[in-house]
């Protein structure tokens, strides 16, 4: 399939750090602390380190599906289990990703509307976001790229910041080491592992890729870098905060940008929330990107029409989403249906896919 792009429409490879690492660090790093110290309390950074792991696997066997189809995530599931099955497949996928696009809108404006503007409502907001999101799409993969550089490279100066707590942290708080089980560990990487989500839009995204194949090692390029970030950031969390504390603090990095002090702004997690409408957008844009092109492929529509309809229906659900417990509950939601795609799915497809591969390069 990528022999029959056409060049102007494809991108070089080692942009595919900028795709894989746009849409990994997204709206879960401002809040992924929470939930991993529930589980795993001072061990939280060895759950890190493990995920980032279990990631580099994942994006090896995506690659080794899509080196041998040449196609995208569609194709795969029409060679694995046929025309039908296959379409169906995608057809749930699609909507999974539609819900994902859905779920860090809405948690970006929750935020926005608590540390910024408690009064605001979440249609005007929400509406313009989308407005941007369809400029964005509708010229096409290339300007989508464009939106993930500047996404990376825009918001970078955010990472000296996390140095500003180093000063009142305390780093026995991450002893002792190996402190809880195996059993428990395993349970982390539920906890953590849908924040490192994004980096299966490669699925949709190989075919504009020039020489595909040299692209895989820019992704795992990505997927360390990202690692490095999640893991820099929960070391000083842990050394910042008490493990009791942070259990209850459902932001835990806007709460160390509260210490960021500046001569010329007083509140820096201000400008934090800001920013991350930069960090945000890019996700948001890869999705949508995707979700329309398949349906263009599944059901012969043009992109354009269908990127209308789920935008509408992203901000029909959007703006249904009226408090902090629906949104609490849609978020658990997505992300045990994303845990199992991700950890299961994904895996499973490889397995069927090269079973199948094999049976018909023997017939």
């Amino acid at each position: 399939m990528n022999t029959q792009m056409k060049s102007e429409f494809l991108v070089s490879p080692f942009l595919v750090m900028f795709l894989v690492h746009g849409t990994q660090y997204g709206i879960g790093v401002l809040s992924y602390q929470r939930s991993l110290v529930k589980i795993v309390g001072n061990d939280a950074w060895i759950s890190i380190i493990a995920t980032g792991i279990v990631i580099h696997f994942l994006i090896w066997i995506l690659y080794s599906m899509l080196n041998k189809n040449k196609g995208d995530l569609i194709s795969i599931h029409q060679q694995t289990f046929g025309k039908w099955l296959g379409n169906f497949l995608s057809t749930l996928y699609i909507l999974f990703i539609l819900s994902q696009a859905t779920i860090v809108l809405r948690s970006y404006i929750e935020i926005v509307q608590v540390w910024m503007f408690p009064l605001l409502k979440t249609w005007p907001f929400a509406l313009v976001i989308l407005l941007g999101v369809y400029y964005v799409v509708i010229g096409g993969f290339r300007v989508v790229t464009g939106v993930c550089f500047l996404a990376v490279v825009v918001p970078f100066y955010l990472i000296f910041t996390f140095f500003a707590p180093i000063e009142f942290s305390n780093f026995r708080n991450l002893l002792p080491v190996f402190d809880h089980s195996f059993i428990e560990m395993a349970e982390s990487l539920k906890g953590v592992g849908f924040t490192f989500s994004g980096f299966e839009y490669v699925l949709f995204y190989y075919p504009f890729i020039k020489r595909p194949e040299s692209s895989q090692k820019w992704a795992h390029f990505a997927n360390l870098f990202t690692t490095a970030l999640y893991l820099f950031i929960m070391v000083i969390t842990l050394a910042y905060f008490e493990k009791e504390y942070l259990k209850t603090v459902i932001w835990p990095t806007l709460m160390m940008w509260k210490i960021v002090e500046l001569p010329f702004v007083e509140r820096f997690e201000i400008i934090g929330v800001t920013s991350w409408a930069v960090v945000m957008m890019p996700i948001i844009c890869v999705m949508f990107w995707a979700a329309s092109r398949a349906i263009k492929q599944l059901f012969k529509v043009k992109q354009r029409k269908s990127l209308v309809l789920l935008l509408f229906i992203c901000f029909i659900v959007s703006c249904s989403l009226t408090n902090r417990e629906k949104i609490q509950q849609f978020n658990d939601w997505i992300t045990e249906i994303g845990f199992y795609i991700i950890f299961l799915y994904l895996p499973l497809l490889f397995i069927c896919f090269h079973i199948r591969y094999k049976v018909r390069g023997k017939s």
